[in-house]
C-alpha cells in the first residue's frame, strides 16, 4: 500500500509558489500543483512544443492540470517567470524513470 501512496505523490508537483499571484474575484491564488497527465490530456498539444516549453502548448495544457484549475485566459495573463516553472513541471512529468534517474 505504501508503494501505491508513493506513485500517486509522484503524479501530482510540490506546491508551486506562484511569484505573481493571480486575481479571481475575491480569491487570491498565490500557489497551485499540477498533476500528471493522462495520455488523452495531451490531444491538441504537440509533445516536443510541450517539451520545449512553447508558450501556446503550456497554456492549453495548464488548465487541464492544474488544481485549483486556472483559464486559459488565466495561464495567459500568468507571470512568465511561474509559466516557465509550471512548464518545467509538466516537462518532467513526461520523462521516464530512466531519464530522471529514478529506479523503475
Amino acid at each position: 500500500m505504501a508503494q501505491a501512496k508513493e506513485n500517486t505523490t509522484a503524479h501530482v508537483s510540490e506546491p508551486i509558489e506562484l511569484d505573481t499571484p493571480i486575481q479571481r474575484g475575491d480569491t487570491t491564488i498565490e500557489q497551485i500543483t499540477l498533476r500528471k497527465p493522462a495520455s488523452g490530456e495531451l490531444r491538441g498539444v504537440n509533445l516536443a512544443d510541450v517539451l520545449q516549453m512553447q508558450t501556446d502548448a503550456l497554456i492549453k495544457l495548464i488548465p487541464r492540470l492544474s488544481n485549483p484549475s486556472l483559464t486559459e485566459h488565466e495561464v495567459r495573463q500568468m507571470d512568465p517567470a511561474d509559466l516557465v516553472q509550471c512548464g518545467g513541471e509538466i516537462a518532467g512529468f513526461l520523462l521516464t524513470k530512466r531519464a530522471r534517474g529514478e529506479a523503475a
